[in-house]
C-alpha cells in the first residue's frame, strides 16, 4: 500500500502530494502555470522551449504523482495530447478525487509502468517524453538503461525530446553512467542544475535534455539567466567534462539513483 496524502500548500487553493512523508508534488488548482518547485519549473522550461505557447503539442510523462506538468502543458497549450505513465493506481485515484484535472484536459493516465508504457506507444508518437519518476524517493534503474534510451528513441523520433530528471551528488557516478546510457541513442544532450548541486554541497535534481536532433541550448540558456531560482545549462562538451566517462547501464547491472540523506 502507498504511503499518500495530499496537505495544503503555501496559499489558498495549492496542495502537496506528500509520499512516504517526503514532498512529492505541488499543485496550484486555481493557476495551474504556476510552478513551486524548482526542478518542476525547470522542466516546464524545456516544455516551452520545444513549442510556442498555445500550440498543441504530444507529450508523454513516464511519471504522474501529482500531475502538475501535465496542467502545466494542458494550461499553456490546448489541445495538446498527454499520456501519463503511473503505476501508483492508488495514488492516481487520490489526485483525481481530491485534485480533478480540468474539463477537457488531453490528459490520460494509464496505470503501467513506464518501460512497459512505453513499448506499448507506436514509432514517433511524441514530440516530448518527460521521464520523472521515483521510487522510494529514488530514480528506478529500469529508466536509465541504454536498452530503454533506444525505446524511448523510437517514440520521439529524429526530432523529438526526451528530458529525464535524475538525482545524484558528488562525485556523480551514478549520473555519470545514466548520461551514458542515454547517449547510445541520443548524441545530442544538455544538463541542467542548480550551482548548489553541481558545487557538491547536496542531492540534488539534473535536468538532462536528449534529442538525436537538437536540443534547446540557447533558448534554456536564456531562461536560466531570467529565471526566480537560477540555474546552469551545460552543453554537450560540459556534460562530458564534468559527467562523462561513465559506463552505459544494461538491464542486467541496473541500479536506482542514491537515496536521500
Amino acid at each position: 500500500m502507498v504511503d499518500a496524502e495530499i496537505v495544503p500548500g503555501d496559499r489558498a487553493g495549492t496542495f502537496v502530494l506528500r509520499m512516504s512523508g517526503m514532498d512529492q508534488s505541488c499543485v496550484d488548482l486555481e493557476d495551474p502555470t504556476r510552478i513551486v518547485f524548482d526542478y518542476v519549473r525547470r522542466l516546464a522550461d524545456v516544455v516551452d522551449a520545444v513549442a510556442p505557447a498555445s500550440t498543441p503539442v504530444r507529450v508523454v510523462h513516464v511519471g504522474g504523482a501529482g500531475l502538475t506538468l501535465p496542467r502545466y502543458v494542458a494550461a499553456t497549450r490546448p489541445r495538446s495530447a498527454q499520456v501519463v505513465l503511473e503505476p501508483a493506481a492508488a495514488v492516481t485515484e487520490l489526485v483525481r478525487r481530491e485534485l480533478p484535472l480540468p474539463r477537457q484536459s488531453g490528459i490520460k493516465v494509464r496505470d503501467v509502468d513506464g518501460r512497459s508504457g512505453v513499448a506499448g506507444l507506436r514509432d514517433s508518437f511524441a514530440d516530448l517524453v518527460v521521464v520523472d519518476a521515483f521510487a522510494d524517493a529514488r530514480v528506478p534503474g529500469s529508466l536509465v538503461t541504454a536498452s530503454f534510451a533506444a525505446d524511448l528513441l523510437r517514440v520521439v523520433g529524429s526530432s523529438g525530446l526526451v528530458v529525464f530528471n535524475l538525482t545524484d551528488r558528488a562525485p556523480f557516478g551514478w549520473t555519470r553512467r545514466a548520461v551514458a546510457s542515454i547517449r547510445t541513442a541520443f548524441p545530442q544532450l544538455l544538463l541542467t542544475a542548480e550551482p548548489a548541486t553541481l558545487r557538491a554541497r547536496r542531492l540534488g535534481n539534473l535536468v538532462v535534455v536528449a534529442s538525436a536532433g537538437a536540443v534547446p541550448l540557447a533558448a534554456l540558456q536564456a531562461r536560466a539567466t531570467t529565471a526566480v531560482s537560477p540555474y546552469r545549462v551545460l552543453d554537450g562538451r560540459a556534460v562530458s567534462d564534468g559527467f562523462g566517462g561513465g559506463t552505459p547501464f544494461s538491464d542486467a547491472d541496473a541500479e536506482p539513483s542514491p537515496a536521500p540523506a
